[in-house]
């Protein structure tokens, strides 16, 4: 069975690097995250999206993270723990297959990875099924450009064909913006 690859796992000084040039908590401000929310991070990494949004949505909200790397998830793990994050449940298996509820998420997030997944319109189906019917799906990801970061323009999807999957996966689309120099963002609805 193929996979999507491994997540990215980030030494402090990338991390801080990295933030130089994408502001986690602006994004997740700016998409509502709010206190108290259910947020599920597809493809979630060692929490470059993650912490943050246990930040915001503190003790009474949750974040739940999806991740083929069980390494990732790991360090994920240990990162919430040192942190006092209580509010963070990490799960472990290919996003194609992994529904964790049915409408229970006010953000369900990709972070830079829906090009990654070996089927984005189930991958988006699931997310579709995950939120709430006034939740959002936000995609975050490369331009289809040469950039001096990130993958090869033909392993990214520009901002159309993104939309494109997302209206196959039975989702609104409603907004494209740009994220940064080097990132889109598309936000979407379930379609009804």
């Amino acid at each position: 069975m193929v996979q999507h690859r491994h997540s990215w796992r980030h030494s402090p000084e990338e991390e801080a690097a990295r933030r130089r040039w994408q502001h986690p908590e602006s994004i997740l401000e700016g998409i509502g995250l709010a206190p108290g929310g259910t947020f599920v991070d597809v493809g979630c990494g060692d929490g470059f999206f993650a912490l943050p949004a246990a930040r915001i949505v503190g003790p009474h909200g949750r974040v739940c993270g999806i991740d083929i790397d069980a390494g990732a998830l790991d360090l994920l793990r240990e990162k919430a723990r040192s942190g006092g994050f209580d509010n963070v449940l990490l799960h472990q298996g290919m996003a194609e297959e992994i529904v964790l509820c049915d409408g229970c998420a006010d953000v369900v997030f990709f972070g830079i990875d829906l090009h990654d997944f070996v089927d984005p319109v189930q991958v988006l189906a699931n997310a579709k099924r995950m939120a709430l019917d006034t939740g959002v799906i936000v995609d975050v990801d490369w331009k289809k450009e040469p950039l001096p970061l990130g993958p090869p323009p033909a392993k990214k999807f520009s901002t159309e064909h993104a939309a494109s999957l997302m209206a196959e996966a039975g989702l609104e689309v409603r907004t494209v913006a740009e994220s940064g120099p080097y990132h889109y963002i598309i936000t979407a609805v379930p379609g009804r």
